[in-house]
């Protein structure tokens, strides 16, 4: 079954007390319940369509320098890599961290202490195939035995996506599946690809929308037809306990640190360098590097 990207915000912006402000308040049920059961949410329309072109120009920019480097691009599969960056290198940071709907998603399901543990993107070249259905790492014992979120996933488009540009494709609810069977805990055997099948849902989101996930609900990149690449930023952030920064290389430069809010400050596990040093991609995903990236 095949889903348009859905307005997971609908209905979810709450009245404002005359204590918030001008701060919008979303529904903090809404918000558990997408994440806990379908696995991912979303909102429409969370920034300008101008501001999406200036982050795609940053990453068009980014990708073309990472390829020129040893270790700056990892495959995920033919026609199609991961690259992981500092977060100085697009504009918009702080505009991404500090969206009220990123911050209260976060809070809400990871607690006030969450920590941002990952920024990168993902490019599906045309020519790029089909994924195997795959976590993007083991579940840990927070959510085997304890039935708990302990990170998140959000990812924003650069481009508009179409159904022959490789949506991004995902099995609802499959966060919650123990990992019998599977491959480095994290590729499930075929035998379990029908259920997959049968609860797929195919995102196609549009320029300014972003979404939320559990990187532990069952998903892969679909085959891109188009002549088009399909470039997604990638933000990941943990709750206290949870390990992946471990898999990642987050530097800030002093400089760049200075003119952080404090509000982000607390938010960042990070790096501190003089000079930012190039990024060696150490997140591979081996069941994911078939073929010639």
């Amino acid at each position: 079954m095949e889903n348009s990207w859905q307005e997971h915000h609908q209905g979810t912006t709450a009245t404002l007390s005359t204590q918030e402000s001008k701060t919008p308040a979303y529904d903090i049920a809404q918000i558990m319940g997408g994440l806990y059961g379908e696995g991912i949410i979303g909102l429409k329309g969370a920034f300008s369509r101008e501001w999406v072109q200036q982050l795609h120009q940053d990453v068009l920019e980014l990708y073309e320098d990472a390829l020129q480097r040893p270790g700056g691009a990892v495959g995920r599969g033919p026609k199609r890599h991961y690259v992981e960056i500092h977060p100085e290198n697009i504009t918009g940071f702080i505009d991404l961290v500090t969206h009220p709907w990123v911050t209260t998603v976060c809070e809400a399901v990871l607690g006030p202490d969450y920590k941002i543990v990952e920024i990168g993107f993902d490019v599906p070249n045309p020519g790029a195939v089909n994924q195997p259905w795959h976590r993007d790492f083991p579940a840990p014992e927070d959510t085997i035995i304890g039935r708990r979120l302990n990170s998140l996933a959000f990812n924003l488009t650069t481009v508009d996506v179409f159904e022959d540009m490789g949506p991004f494709e995902i099995a609802p609810g499959t966060q919650w599946d123990l990992p019998d069977g599977f491959e480095h805990g994290m590729f499930p055997p075929k035998s379990l690809y029908p259920r997959y099948e049968a609860r797929a849902q195919r995102k196609m989101p549009q320029m300014g929308d972003i979404s939320a996930r559990s990187a532990l609900t069952i998903h892969r990149g679909t085959a891109n037809g188009s002549d088009k690449a399909r470039p997604a930023l990638v933000l990941g952030v943990d709750a206290p306990g949870g390990i992946n920064a471990e898999r990642h290389d987050l530097q800030v430069s002093r400089a760049f640190f200075e003119k952080l809010p404090e509000s982000v400050r607390q938010h960042l596990t990070y790096r501190l360098v003089d000079t930012l040093e190039p990024i060696v991609q150490a997140h591979t995903i081996e069941g994911l590097m078939m073929g010639e990236a």
